[in-house]
């Protein structure tokens, strides 16, 4: 229950760190019409810079979640298999399945964090 706990605070931060640098690269200037991510080009703005390590946490983030999940899935199929010998062949399939989902979902994560960065860096 703790380790959840950290777990979505750090994701709150990830989460706050990408929305606060993002808001501001997308606004217009209200006297020029201009945007922050123009303003950036000549250095007038650090938020596009929160931005980008917000994406980078995150996608570090997204990797040690799936890495952490896969690592459940497989110690709980170890000991599965353990009590039930039998049940061998079923337990394997399933930790297959769900390995690959946690992994599908790793993958876009990481994906999207690292499109944040790559947009929002000038």
């Amino acid at each position: 229950m703790r380790q959840t706990r950290i777990g979505l605070g750090i994701l709150l931060v990830a989460l706050t760190l990408g929305l606060v640098g993002a808001a501001p690269a997308a606004a217009q200037d209200a006297h020029g019409g201009e945007t922050a991510s123009a303003k950036a080009d000549e250095g007038g703005s650090s938020l596009v810079g929160l931005a980008a390590a917000g994406g980078m946490l995150g996608a570090g983030l997204v990797v040690l979640g799936g890495g952490l999940g896969i690592s459940r899935v497989g110690a709980s199929a170890t000991e599965s298999v353990a009590r039930q010998p039998e049940a061998q062949q079923q337990i394997f399939l399933y930790m297959i399945i769900t390995a690959a989902m946690i992994e599908g979902v790793a993958l876009f994560g990481v994906v999207v964090g690292l499109l944040s960065v790559i947009m929002y860096t000038p």
